[in-house]
C-alpha cells in the first residue's frame, strides 16, 4: 500500500476515527462499461446500513449522467473497488466530508478542500394556513 504524501496525511485519529460502517461505494457505471479509472472520489454522510458513503467518479461524468443515479452509479462492494487502485484502501478510511482528486496527468492523489459535497434535498411545504394544508395533500 503506498503511503499518503505527510503534508496530507491526517493526524492519528483526527480524519479518520470515524465509527465504520457498510460495506458499499456508489461507483460510476462509467468506471466499469468503459474502464475508465476512478479520480475524483467523495465521502458523504451514509444513506443506509450498508453504505459506507463513498461516491467514486471518473471525471468524464456529465450533469445528465449523475442525474440518473439509480441508473448510473452502482453499489459496489467497497472492497472490490479498492482492488482497482492500490492508494485506495489508505484513502476510505477517511471520514465523511472528505475530497480526493486525481488529477490525469499524474498518478498521485491530492485531498481537495473546496468542494461542496452535494446532500439529498428533500421539497418541504411548510404552511400554517389549514386551508392550504389540506389542499395541498389532495394533491399529493
Amino acid at each position: 500500500m503506498k503511503s499518503l504524501n505527510p503534508d496530507t496525511a491526517p493526524e492519528p485519529g483526527y480524519e479518520t476515527a470515524q465509527t465504520k460502517n457498510g460495506f458499499l461505494a456508489l461507483v460510476s457505471r462509467l468506471v466499469f462499461d468503459e474502464k475508465l479509472p476512478i479520480r475524483f472520489m467523495y465521502k458523504t454522510v451514509p444513506e443506509h446500513l450498508n453504505d459506507t458513503g463513498w461516491r467514486m467518479f471518473t471525471g468524464y461524468e456529465t450533469d445528465e449522467f449523475l442525474a440518473n443515479e439509480q441508473l448510473n452509479l452502482l453499489p459496489v462492494p467497497l472492497e472490490k473497488v479498492c482492488q482497482l487502485d492500490p492508494a485506495l484502501p489508505e484513502l476510505v478510511q477517511y471520514n465523511a466530508g472528505t475530497v480526493w482528486e486525481r488529477p490525469p496527468e499524474s498518478s498521485e492523489w491530492v485531498q481537495v478542500h473546496d468542494f461542496d459535497i452535494p446532500a439529498p434535498t428533500t421539497e418541504v411545504a411548510i404552511t400554517n394556513d389549514v386551508e392550504d394544508f389540506i389542499k395541498s395533500r389532495e394533491r399529493s
